[in-house]
């Protein structure tokens, strides 16, 4: 299965790729796969933001400097290891609550279509870093955002009606 045509095709189509990408049965390790790939992704959106923020702080007395390396570290640690175990406990926690409105998908459904969102929305995901980085604070950065969280909830919304409610 192509990723990037998924990815694009996600936007338009949410509950057919999250169909096709379920038809091939519980497969843990696509799925932390698919997931390091987003959180590599949103580590890669930061290195423009760290960027700008690093060369700001040279207005800074030198005790007060964060250099970027210590900034790419910081992002790294927060997206390379924490971002998975939140994504491993939202899942698990929209799993729960599913359940709650009579979600009958298994553990795996669920976090597939959680960390597939999370890769479907990479494109805004890169955009914002960019924007981040360039242009910095602002209405454009806000308006990205929006679109970003907006894109991800309806694709994970989708996603996740077909892991819960169409479950075998």
């Amino acid at each position: 299965m192509a990723v990037v045509p998924n990815i694009f095709r996600s936007w338009r189509q949410p509950r057919v790729v999250m169909r096709a990408l379920l038809a091939g049965g519980p497969r843990e390790d696509w799925a932390l796969a698919t997931l390091m790939a987003a959180c590599l992704v949103v580590f890669v959106s930061l290195w423009p933001a760290q960027a700008r923020l690093a060369h700001l702080d040279a207005a800074l007395p030198e005790a007060q400097r964060i250099p970027l390396e210590a900034r790419i570290a910081g992002a790294a640690f927060g997206a390379i290891f924490i971002g998975p175990l939140l994504a491993y406990t939202l899942a698990a926690l929209s799993h729960i609550v599913a359940r709650a409105f009579g979600g009958r998908g298994t553990g795996f459904r669920v976090r597939m279509a959680l960390f597939w969102s999370m890769l479907a929305v990479s494109p805004a995901v890169l955009l914002q870093g960019l924007v981040a980085g360039f242009i910095g604070p602002g209405p454009a950065l806000n308006l990205v955002g929006l679109a970003l969280g907006v894109g991800f909830l309806a694709i994970w919304g989708a996603s996740l009606r077909v892991a819960e409610f169409e479950a075998p």
